[in-house]
């Protein structure tokens, strides 16, 4: 029998395998809605890791939270910054004001 963290890591590979093979074949007009997709997701980790490194099990949970804490949200401010300028891309730049 397998032991849990070994479960756990063959899960975890096999996630970041699909998540690979999905993301690749993803067109590049769904590139936005997509990132806007992740940083939901991202901010979902950043509520999971603050309850971890909250906990204050052992210092090692502690530092592992906090990292994640850290991780997750340069992750979601990154990808605003790329989905605003994304956006701007297809703003229309006119007299007009429209």
């Amino acid at each position: 029998m397998a032991s849990d963290f070994e479960l756990s890591f063959f899960v975890f590979v096999l996630a970041t395998f699909l998540g690979v093979e999905v993301i690749r074949r993803v067109s590049p007009l769904l590139h936005t809605p997509l990132m806007s997709l992740t940083n939901a997701i991202s901010a979902i980790a950043v509520v999971g890791s603050i309850l971890v490194a909250g906990q204050q099990k052992t210092t090692l949970s502690t530092v592992l939270g906090t990292a994640a804490v850290t991780c997750s949200m340069i992750n979601i401010v990154g990808g605003y910054l790329i989905t605003y300028r994304m956006l701007r891309m297809f703003k229309r730049s006119g007299k007009d004001g429209r």
